[in-house]
């Protein structure tokens, strides 16, 4: 043992260490989204259920499966800026604008089967399979074009005719006016046979038209070059599927019918769309993928894909061909991943439920609502009602509601319990519209609860097991009270000492070991007519203190009080014991005794170590006849922590003789 000396003015400096563990739980695997760096292309498959994407930075084509999740890659290709399928769905056809080539891949396996080479150094760019052929558009910001590539013929040409599979220069001369300015977008549909979309891109005058290629040769069906007075560019054309027209940019709808192209009708706001086989739209707006009904102006349904701030908030988007989903590709944190929104035509009904913020218990209240969609609902729908509160809380079933013709409803109630009560109001749907539930809740009176416990404020003796008891006055059903105690410091949690009825006295009593001041709590839940309560009381604990004495020669009383005897020149070993806490000291008190009084010398604060121990050895006087005493004291506060009350260990008395 190290021993200290009064005359040092140096704290012992303790440390600690303490190894932090960590767990790592163990997970199952999870399906692996469909991510790309940049768009090049999206393209769905029916027929195999899959949706591929290209991938335009990292070279790749990915496939997926109907809920997004990734099922294939190739790689490895350099660059892919746009897909396209044949119309037989047994080819995918990828455009490598970097290495000037158009791939053919089995869509089932991503295995290349022929690979197309372009003789042009500025594309191809993007694709569209029509009238047999797979188009590409190529080209500058100043002059652009169109191509093809005939799969049925051999990719190394027809030695009978000596042409090749691939021809240049498709953009019909008559009928075009300045001609293509850009890398076209292209757009075809399958109840469209034989029709090519193309709208202009880049440095573009917004240039939009429709080519008749159902001869293998392109063919001017409609043609409008007017710079920008029937658009504000070109970002995105699709073919209305039943009718003549496009739509370009998500929004406008132009009519196409006898050579013009003419303004026939607009949705809002969007910046790119896809348009199912019965001419439902699904457009890219601010925050959202929203769906209409051919020429509607308010959404059939509205999927949040981004913030309201996000303008582009998906890439792109593509109908499966059965309509039963929509697949967009969108951004977060500097990629964009595959989505799949499932149900797309069914509308979305809005439902409002209001009920007071507070009530009586047993009295009546008035709840009300509304139900509205933008598809009309069908007449005197009815609305299931369920209560929950503390004595139904799985719920109860009230009377259904039927909605009005103006979508309002309203039904009245008498809560039974106190507490808070949900009133949850649900709708079915239908054919047309899909289930939508809504709720309110209600702050419902209770009566207050009468809870005290004992001992607040008392001091016990380190150790001491202190009996707490809480009494709980009259509550309807629950009787159960919980007690806590709270060990003072942050290195001992709250525990529960004891959970139970209270008996027939309405009394509950738990044992505490009061090594350390505590807060004890005792806890009411509350029940269904009486509010919950919560009470506490601080009791406070010493610490345990003793000082054990050596090196003296005897003990021997001097009057009526017992001296340890030492000669003038040792040195006295005091060791003090006392509950150990980190960074805990003793404060060592000593004072000597002159004509009849005593008179305090020195107070000084030695460390407790780990062991609880704190040896000082107290330097000889040198002379006889002198008498000394010490104690040791646990200040709170001032002994390095405040966890347990100030204690004051006995006086130990030391006389120094010849």
């Amino acid at each position: 043992m190290r021993m200290r000396s009064t005359s040092a003015a140096t704290a012992l400096a303790v440390l600690f260490s303490s190894a932090a563990l960590s767990v790592m739980a163990a997970g199952t695997a999870s399906a692996t989204a469909t991510v790309v760096t940049n768009t090049g292309g999206l393209v769905v498959d029916g027929t195999l259920k899959r949706v591929f994407v290209g991938d335009a930075a990292n070279g790749r084509i990915l496939a997926s499966d109907y809920n997004g999740n990734r099922v294939d890659i190739t790689t490895g290709l350099g660059s892919v800026s746009d897909l396209a399928l044949s119309d037989d769905g047994t080819t995918l056809y990828a455009a490598l604008p970097n290495t000037h080539q158009i791939l053919a891949l089995d869509p089932a396996t991503l295995d290349v089967k022929t690979t197309y080479a372009i003789p042009t150094g500025t594309g191809p760019r993007h694709l569209a399979f029509a009238g047999g052929k797979v188009w590409f558009s190529y080209g500058d910001q100043w002059d652009g074009d169109l191509g093809s590539v005939d799969p049925t013929v051999d990719p190394a040409g027809d030695p009978e005719s000596g042409t090749g599979p691939v021809a240049m220069a498709q953009i019909p001369a008559e009928g075009t006016g300045s001609g293509m300015w850009g890398q076209a977008l292209l757009d075809t549909d399958p109840l469209r046979p034989g029709l090519l979309a193309v709208g202009e891109t880049g440095d573009s005058t917004g240039t939009e038209a429709v080519l008749d290629v159902s001869s293998g040769t392109a063919q001017v069906v409609a043609w409008h070059d007017s710079s920008y007075a029937l658009n504000d560019g070109v970002g995105d054309i699709d073919l209305v599927a039943g009718a003549d027209q496009v739509l370009v940019n998500g929004y406008d709808r132009h009519a196409y019918a006898n050579g013009t192209l003419t303004k026939a009708g607009a949705y809002p706001g969007g910046w790119a769309a896809d348009i199912a086989r019965d001419g439902t739209v699904a457009q890219v707006a601010a925050g959202k993928v929203a769906v209409y009904r051919p020429n509607a102006t308010k959404p059939l349904r509205t999927f949040t894909v981004g913030s309201s701030s996000d303008y582009y908030a998906a890439a792109s988007v593509r109908w499966a061909p059965d309509s039963s989903r929509i697949f967009a590709l969108v951004p977060s944190g500097g990629t964009y991943t595959l989505q799949a929104l499932t149900q797309p035509t069914m509308n979305v009904p809005t439902l409002t439920v209001n009920a007071p913020s507070s009530a009586t218990r047993a009295k009546k209240i008035t709840v009300t609502g509304k139900l509205s969609a933008t598809v009309a609902l069908p007449a005197g729908v009815k609305l299931t009602v369920t209560r929950t509160d503390l004595d139904s809380p799985s719920g109860k079933a009230l009377p259904a509601v039927t909605v009005k013709a103006d979508g309002t409803f309203s039904f009245t109630d008498t809560p039974p319990a106190g507490g808070t009560v949900t009133y949850k109001v649900s709708y079915a749907g239908d054919a047309a519209h899909l289930a939508v539930s809504a709720s309110d809740k209600v702050t419902v009176s209770r009566t207050a609860t009468s809870l005290s416990l004992n001992n607040n404020g008392k001091l016990y003796n380190y150790g001491a097991d202190v009996k707490f008891t809480a009494h709980l006055g009259k509550t309807y059903k629950n009787r159960t009270v919980e007690i806590w105690a709270d060990p003072f410091g942050g290195d001992k949690p709250k525990k529960l000492v004891k959970k139970a009825k209270v008996n027939s006295s309405g009394n509950i009593v738990a044992t505490v070991d009061m090594t350390r001041d505590t807060t004890v709590t005792a806890v009411f839940a509350g029940d269904s007519r009486n509010a919950p309560k919560t009470v506490k009381a601080t009791a406070y604990a010493r610490v345990k203190v003793s000082t054990a004495v050596s090196k003296h020669y005897k003990t021997a009383k001097i009057g009526s009080t017992s001296y340890y005897w030492f000669h003038k020149n040792t040195n006295p070993l005091l060791t003090t014991s006392m509950t150990y806490y980190p960074g805990r000291q003793q404060r060592f008190d000593l004072q000597v005794y002159y004509q009849g009084s005593w008179y305090s010398l020195d107070s000084e604060y030695f460390p407790v170590g780990t062991n609880g121990k704190s040896a000082v050895s107290l330097g000889a006087p040198g002379e006889s006849g002198v008498r000394a005493r010490m104690r040791s004291v646990y200040v709170n506060g001032s002994s390095g922590d405040s966890v347990n009350s100030t204690t004051y260990g006995a006086w130990k008395y030391l006389y120094f003789s010849n």
